[in-house]
């Protein structure tokens, strides 16, 4: 490839990360070593002319951090949003977390990741380990989603699907095991919950492509992690035809790409997104295609289509 081809490439992706949005970002602080924290991340998405990133620890609600940035850092044109995930750190299902983080303004809850039953089951058999000196006093039990039954969803988790319907925000399946996101997602609709999003089925939820395309065909955003499928990420266990294979599962239009980075010793996550959409070139993808992806996609998911360039 030319210096001129080459140089045309990086002009189209430039092009195509302004008005992307990172809906799953590790930033810190955090009780893991993070390599970039929230504010240096909302400096760089918006030099780079994203629309907006969503930070994610495993551990505590974002949305007050999220809040001084917003107020502090106006100068800012990339927005800020956060969530929390329902791991032991905040009590697991805890109606009150999830009701103070619908009041300032959160945008997502993840299910539990660290501590759920099915993580704990598969970090058994993996060579990954949290950074963090407390993971094991964090993690020492699973947080369980079903009854006994095995079939039905325990009252707690009803309790926050409810809330998660009151205030219209999004439920992502987090770290729990694919059989167990199926009955989620089925209860949530039926609760009202209008939006919902399968995370990383590439790794850790034991998601096969038919799981992907039934989900999708839900409603409900499946979420892709980018550094799962990134050449020289520590976190790659698939390649670009398996992502093909996945986003062709679900259609373009119900995927989501996340970076899932912030973690030291990675790229960040601008240049995890920049690595991921020449990914999807690779792959045979447009750029009208990929916008979807990495922006628009996101945008409907997180109900922030305002935030995008141009938006009326």
């Amino acid at each position: 490839m030319t210096h001129a081809q080459e140089a045309a490439i990086e002009h189209r992706i430039d092009n195509l990360l302004v008005g992307a949005i990172d809906p799953h970002v590790h930033s810190g602080p955090s009780i893991a070593p993070r390599g970039v924290d929230h504010l240096e991340l909302l400096q760089q998405a918006s030099a780079a002319g994203f629309a907006a990133v969503v930070t994610k620890d495993h551990d505590y609600s974002g949305v007050i951090t999220a809040e001084l940035i917003r107020r502090h850092h106006s100068d800012l044109k990339t927005k800020i949003y956060s969530g929390i995930v329902l791991n032991n750190v905040i009590g697991g299902f805890n109606p009150y977390a999830v009701e103070h983080t619908a009041a300032m303004g959160g945008k997502v809850v993840w299910f539990p990741t660290l501590a759920a039953e099915n993580h704990l089951r598969w970090e058994k058999t993996s060579s990954w380990q949290h950074p963090a000196s407390t993971s094991k006093i964090r993690a020492a039990a699973g947080i369980p989603v079903l009854n006994d039954d095995k079939k039905t969803l325990r009252d707690e988790v009803k309790v926050v699907i409810d809330i998660i319907a009151k205030n219209d925000m999004v439920l992502a399946s987090g770290h729990i095991h694919v059989s167990e996101s199926w009955l989620v997602f089925e209860e949530a609709k039926r609760r009202g919950v209008k939006k919902m999003t399968l995370t990383h089925p590439e790794d850790i939820v034991d998601a096969s492509l038919n799981d992907v395309k039934g989900i999708a065909a839900m409603g409900v955003f499946v979420e892709h992690s980018l550094c799962m499928f990134l050449e020289g990420s520590r976190f790659k266990t698939r390649d670009g035809d398996d992502l093909r294979n996945l986003i062709e599962a679900a259609g373009v239009d119900q995927t989501v790409m996340c970076s899932d980075l912030g973690q030291v010793g990675e790229v960040s996550p601008v240049e995890g997104f920049r690595r991921g959409a020449r990914l999807c070139m690779d792959l045979g993808y447009n750029d009208d295609q990929i916008r979807k992806m990495i922006s628009t996609n996101a945008a409907r998911m997180l109900g922030i289509e305002s935030d995008l360039p141009n938006a009326s």
